[in-house]
């Protein structure tokens, strides 16, 4: 008996430095685990999944090269991608060769420079996350004390959350201070935030570098006691900040897409990615999971032809990890939008860093 040909999906994730490795390994990990229990299931309409999996080590160039390649390899769509700018390159590019993308994990509000039906977006858009973020901080500062430090790493994904902070603290009466942590180093940075007498430090940095050193010196520098430190970007989701700050990493609220409970299916999913990952899942995980799960739905109702499975995203309606997802139209937004996932702001408990809190729900 002739086995069907597989139906090939293309996955893009950082897998190496200087991608963010651990969340590539984690959006894998979702990806392949839902690719592995759609063919034991039958796979779409009776072809199995097949993944092919392209490196993007946070390169938006080899991002683009590589939706080329895909795309000549006959991918019926392509999934993942963690880092906004390189998501933005290759959404661009699948746009252009008429291949359609579901991106995962990307948040940048502008995934595509026009609005377009060929792709769609798992993640929520940066703006909604970090105005919910802007008001969990103005909350807990409080009137008078709204100064809020920024240190940025350059680039569009990060002047972008900064643009955002900034225009919902200033319409707050608060103060918004940006910090070129590289060129200041630690130590620098520590004397900027104790002379301006900012009552916050937001790390819209990469990991681990520069972060895990800046948050070490906040932490040792006396003057500096009061000052919060928060990560929007949810640097300290992932298993490593743990472990490379142990308590001096708790107590930094960051943004995570998890709800309170997850589904059935997604305390399923996470025990499952538990196994695999040896460590506990992160939201990027249930990302690619969910990513699949929606695709092979979409492959069964629309058919495997990229052109067929381009105007699927209305009609969609699955079950995720995180709860029901279906695509919608948003205003500012380019992309069919998953509106909206769970938004969280959560922080690891400084009396147990292993375990997170809630602080603050959207």
């Amino acid at each position: 008996m002739t086995t069907p040909p597989a139906v090939r999906i293309g996955a893009l994730a950082p897998l190496t430095p200087p991608g963010w490795a651990e969340a590539g390994r984690h959006l894998l990990a979702g990806l392949e685990l839902a690719v592995h229990e759609t063919n034991a299931a039958g796979g779409v309409a009776g072809r199995p999944i097949e993944l092919l999996v392209r490196d993007t080590a946070a390169d938006p160039a080899r991002a683009e090269a590589a939706v080329d390649e895909l795309a000549g390899l006959g991918v019926a769509a392509l999934a993942g991608e963690y880092h906004s700018v390189v998501a933005r390159a290759a959404a661009g590019r699948a746009d252009a060769l008429g291949l359609p993308f579901l991106c995962s994990s990307a948040v940048l509000d502008a995934l595509t420079d026009h609005p377009t039906d060929l792709v769609a977006r798992i993640a929520p858009a940066q703006s909604l996350g970090w105005r919910g973020y802007a008001d969990f901080l103005l909350g807990r500062l409080g009137p008078g004390r709204r100064r809020v430090a920024v240190a940025a790493d350059p680039g569009l994904y990060w002047e972008s959350g900064t643009r955002i902070l900034r225009e919902h603290v200033t319409a707050h009466g608060g103060e918004v201070l940006v910090l070129d942590a590289r060129a200041l180093g630690p130590e620098g940075v520590c004397d900027a935030l104790a002379a301006a007498g900012a009552t916050a430090l937001l790390l819209l940095l990469g990991h681990p570098e520069p972060v895990v050193p800046l948050v070490r010196a906040v932490r040792r520098d006396p003057r500096l006691s009061g000052v919060l430190l928060g990560a929007p970007a949810g640097q300290p989701e992932l298993p490593s900040w743990g472990a490379l700050l142990g308590a001096d990493g708790a107590g930094v609220p960051f943004l995570s897409y998890l709800p309170e409970r997850l589904t059935p299916l997604g305390e399923r999913v996470a025990a499952e990615l538990r196994g695999r990952l040896g460590e506990e899942p992160s939201f990027v995980a249930h990302e690619g999971y969910d990513t699949i799960t929606v695709l092979a739905e979409a492959l069964r109702t629309r058919g495997t032809a990229p052109e067929k499975l381009a105007g699927a995203w209305p009609h969609v309606s699955v079950e995720g990890t995180r709860g029901p997802i279906r695509f919608s139209r948003v205003p500012g937004i380019g992309v069919w939008q998953w509106a909206w996932p769970p938004v969280r702001v959560a922080d690891r408990d400084p009396a147990a860093p292993g375990r997170f809190r809630v602080r603050h729900t959207m």
